[in-house]
């Protein structure tokens, strides 16, 4: 028995992607703190707060997050809750909408209960409910908003998408799950707490989620490193990947 109270997995999942936007929120409140200093304590905060609710409700399962040392024996656990208490730590410093809190359980590897948060959007995506995204393509592309990456540019010119530049990981993904864009194509390199709970919600919405090389995403690895990625919808995916095979 893991479960140390009753809630089930998906709605803690979503109640601390929620939770920790809101805390987020309120740290924002008024600019009194503004920049890097607003960051930290973000960062700091949020993490304190889902890594408490986590020993109250879940005090079995281990932990990998983004502000937390990676200690013990994690990696061989089965159920693995993977955290990024503030994905984008750099929009939200700026005051900006696109960031997220990312929040997923993988058991032998595998996303089974995810939720990401987009607070300053007001939000909330989680596996379970997701609709399927099944709406007209796009033709849009997420990319980072520095612009391109080798692959993503690859794949915008064989395919002739469009741009869009958005700030975080989550916020790039769930613009796929909402249909906003076609495609979210990452190659240069994050870890596993960056598009853990993406991944998971995005699978849960029917789009393909695959490494670069067609490999599936397999999570809980001792160096939680996680160089490239691609999420998007199912029927240009064939496309996508002959467009990172072969890029030039």
């Amino acid at each position: 028995m893991h479960q140390s109270s009753p809630m089930s997995d998906a709605d803690l999942a979503a109640a601390i992607a929620e939770g920790a936007g809101e805390i987020l929120l309120g740290i924002r409140h008024r600019d009194l703190l503004t920049g890097h200093l607003v960051g930290d304590v973000g960062d700091a905060m949020a993490q304190a707060w889902i890594s408490t609710v986590l020993r109250r409700h879940r005090s079995r399962d281990a932990v990998l997050s983004e502000e937390a040392e990676d200690v013990g024996d994690r990696s061989v656990a089965d159920r693995v809750w993977i955290i990024d208490p503030l994905d984008g730590t750099s929009e939200y410093s700026m005051g900006t909408s696109d960031w997220a809190v990312h929040v997923a359980l993988t058991v032998d590897g595998e996303p089974v209960a995810a939720a990401v948060s987009l607070p300053a959007k007001g939000e909330v995506f989680r596996s379970d409910e997701v609709p399927v995204a099944d709406g007209p393509l796009t033709g849009r592309l997420a990319v980072s908003r520095f612009g391109h990456s080798y692959h993503s540019a690859a794949v915008a010119d064989r395919l002739g998408m469009d741009t869009v530049r958005i700030g975080s990981a989550g916020a790039k993904a769930m613009a796929v799950v909402r249909g906003d864009a076609d495609a979210y194509v990452h190659s240069g390199g994050q870890f596993e707490w960056d598009n853990c709970a993406p991944v998971g919600v995005a699978l849960a919405a029917g789009l393909h989620c695959s490494r670069l090389d067609g490999r599936p995403i397999v999570y809980n690895n001792p160096q939680p490193y996680m160089p490239d990625f691609i999420i998007c919808r199912p029927e240009i995916s064939e496309a996508i990947l002959d467009a990172v095979a072969s890029p030039w």
